[in-house]
């Protein structure tokens, strides 16, 4: 496959699962009918809801939650590709997995991925996050065979730790997905240069579909979903308000960026000579 029309969408996920599911769907479809074959949909897709002891009122096992069969039907329905970015999946009674959803044109579960790296930070005047008090961090990284090409899957705060992105270009990846929910002061701050760092250092093209706006459990979200190719470019940005973003991805220039810039093949082992000042 030398060309992919991918799509990312942008959201302003609520408290309710059920529209939040209705709201994704129709911006999916909207993609669809544009003719995108890989639509991939922000971290928490389904349930934004960081109120005290509310997640774990509607959060689900991966066998009862009501969002994966339907996304499921959509993606077979639609004959795509579908990520959806994350779904609060419940692992225990007092935590979640951030799990990532590959379905593909059959409507399959071809892989999952469980966010690694939890957001535990304190960003001054009372913002205060702590993932880990309610998610379980994953173990593994994931790249899946696709048809032409090879896909990594990430989420959010995965995107402040290179040497995840380097393992998945060294293990086959041409396009990485970074579903996220990146807060306004942060965003503000590392969006973009963190994402275009991402693609030049993995030669990959990485697609970053954002949460956007105030949502319903108090928080403020960034936006500026980004589509970057594996030189750097931002080739297609969303800044604000949900919709659909569209970018035809040249596969081409995956081997192109990593063979004008080889870094893959130059790592080396070295110590460290630490000096005190005496």
């Amino acid at each position: 496959m030398a060309k992919l029309l991918a799509a990312c969408v942008q959201m302003r996920t609520s408290v309710d699962i059920q529209e939040n599911i209705e709201v994704c769907s129709h911006l999916v479809r909207a993609a669809a009918r544009e003719g995108a074959q890989l639509v991939v949909t922000p971290e928490m897709t389904t349930l934004l809801d960081r109120r005290p002891g509310k997640l774990f009122e509607q959060a689900q096992s991966q066998d009862d939650d009501v969002a994966i069969p339907a996304f499921s039907a959509l993606a077979h329905e639609l004959d795509i590709d579908l990520v959806i970015g994350s779904i609060p999946i419940q692992v225990a009674p007092d935590k979640c997995a951030g799990r990532s959803f590959l379905f593909g044109k059959s409507g399959t579960i071809l892989a999952t991925y469980d966010k690694i790296h939890m957001f535990d930070v304190q960003l001054g005047e009372g913002e205060v996050y702590r993932e880990s008090d309610r998610f379980r961090a994953g173990m593994e990284s994931c790249v899946v065979e696709m048809e032409g090409y090879n896909l990594g899957l990430t989420i959010c705060y995965d995107l402040r730790f290179p040497e995840l992105y380097r393992s998945l270009a060294k293990h086959g990846a041409d396009i990485i997905t970074v579903p996220s929910s990146f807060t306004t002061v942060t965003g503000e701050a590392h969006w973009h240069v963190l994402l275009r760092a991402r693609a030049i250092e993995s030669g990959c093209f990485i697609l970053a579909p954002a949460q956007h706006g105030h949502h319903a459990d108090g928080r403020d979200t960034y936006g500026h979903t980004l589509i970057v190719d594996p030189w750097g470019r931002v080739i297609a940005e969303r800044a604000e308000e949900p919709g659909v973003l569209l970018a035809e991805l040249d596969l081409s220039l995956v081997a192109n960026s990593r063979q004008r810039i080889p870094s893959l093949h130059h790592d080396r082992t070295y110590s460290l000579k630490r000096v005190v000042r005496k």
